[in-house]
């Protein structure tokens, strides 16, 4: 709805790491699609949460077949690989979580692994991009911090008449009944401190994959654990592609 995309593109060519920040259903994950869509990148995205672990990130030995081998995680994939990773609501992580991050998002632009003993250096292609909704709690008490030298962009909710143009893109309802959902959305907001204190929830509407896209989209999301014991943190994926995966700003 602004300069966000040339905002984006910028950073981009720059390698500098990119920070959105907005309230849910703003837009921060369909914004990052259609940028991979554009820039013709692959888009690796994270959920953060607060059982997250480094090693969720950065990859472990598994057992295979008998022997020990070594699976790289999603942000060293982007890395080597030069793609887009995505750290959705980075808030949420822990702040000896995020700390794997931080020579990426400078001027550096290396990952350390240290159960490898090696230190990769970024493809000139990677872009490091984190997001987070002030908000939510996490980010009043500050689990962690995002990195100073991104470059910060804040993304708004659409005017109604806008949301309701895209409802009726991305839903396939008619006029008269995404004007009731809008509505209802921006009555939901409106109960922020009576019990839903993120307002509307976001739920988005996938299409149906094309094969032709230039870019593939790969959500990484890892199961919460009950304990952290757990020695293995499965992962649920879903490779999904749009022939033409448009913003929010241009419905």
């Amino acid at each position: 709805m602004g300069d966000e995309i040339a905002v984006f593109e910028a950073a981009y060519r720059n390698r500098l790491p990119v920070l959105l920040k907005g309230p849910t259903g703003c837009g921060k994950t369909r914004f990052m699609e259609h940028m991979a869509w554009r820039l013709r990148r692959p888009l690796i995205t994270v959920s953060c949460h607060d059982d997250l672990t480094a090693s969720d990130l950065v990859g472990r030995f598994l057992v295979r077949g008998g022997e020990t081998v070594w699976v790289d995680g999603p942000l060293t994939r982007a890395v080597r690989a030069g793609g887009i990773c995505y750290l959705d609501e980075i808030v949420e992580a822990r702040k000896d979580t995020t700390v794997v991050i931080h020579p990426l998002a400078d001027d550096r632009r290396v990952l350390p692994i240290e159960k490898l003993g090696e230190l990769i250096e970024a493809a000139d292609d990677f872009c490091l991009t984190i997001s987070y909704n002030p908000a939510t709690r996490a980010c009043s008490r500050t689990s962690s911090s995002p990195p100073a030298s991104a470059s910060s962009r804040r993304l708004r909710l659409p005017r109604p008449e806008l949301e309701r143009r895209i409802v009726v893109k991305e839903a396939g309802v008619g006029e008269e009944m995404a004007s009731r959902l809008v509505k209802l959305a921006q009555m939901t907001r409106n109960l922020k401190g009576s019990g839903l204190e993120e307002g509307a929830l976001d739920a988005p509407c996938w299409s149906t994959p094309a094969s032709s896209s230039p870019a593939a989209s790969t959500r990484w999301s890892p199961a919460r654990a009950p304990s952290r014991r757990r020695s293995r943190t499965t992962a649920r994926c879903w490779p999904r592609s749009r022939s033409c995966p448009r913003a929010c700003s241009d419905a």
